[in-house]
């Protein structure tokens, strides 16, 4: 299965954003499936239900980083071309989808308690959330060499 398909079975399969997409890539970055949803757990909701970067945002960053992040202090290369693969990411995210922030993706706060249950009385996590991991996704894809 391709990894926007995976990526959409995890996130309506119970897994948070984050989890959803840096898991799908997981496989062809040879990191272990487990530990991709561990790593990605804490980035859900905009960074621990605070509404900020969304997971489907964070989690392509993850995956960004694991492709072509430095581990050499030394390797500009690879640290150039992981920011620049970064901001190609974030506008094609932005212009689809019109934000990087999770609060106004789903146009209310999570932070905020009474927020928080409108966006689960209205399903948004059912509904939005599934859209703005198929668009990371398939950015994604388009973006990443094989």
């Amino acid at each position: 299965m391709d990894p926007i398909n995976i990526a959409f079975d995890r996130i309506t399969g119970g897994f948070n954003c984050s989890q959803a997409v840096l898991s799908a890539f997981s496989q062809q970055l040879d990191l272990p499936v487990e530990t991709a949803l561990r790593i990605a757990a804490p980035f859900g909701a905009g960074i621990g239900r605070m509404g900020r970067n969304c997971g489907a945002v964070s989690g392509a960053f993850m995956v960004i980083g694991l492709k072509y992040g430095h581990v050499s202090s030394g390797d500009q290369t690879s640290k150039e071309k992981a920011y620049q693969v970064a901001r190609k990411f974030a506008e094609r995210f932005q212009a689809r989808l019109g934000s990087l922030e999770c609060r106004e993706l789903l146009v209310y706060d999570l932070s905020k308690p009474e927020e928080l249950q409108l966006i689960r009385e209205m399903g948004l996590f059912q509904t939005r959330c599934p859209e703005l991991v198929r668009a990371s996704a398939e950015i994604l894809a388009d973006l990443i060499e094989p």
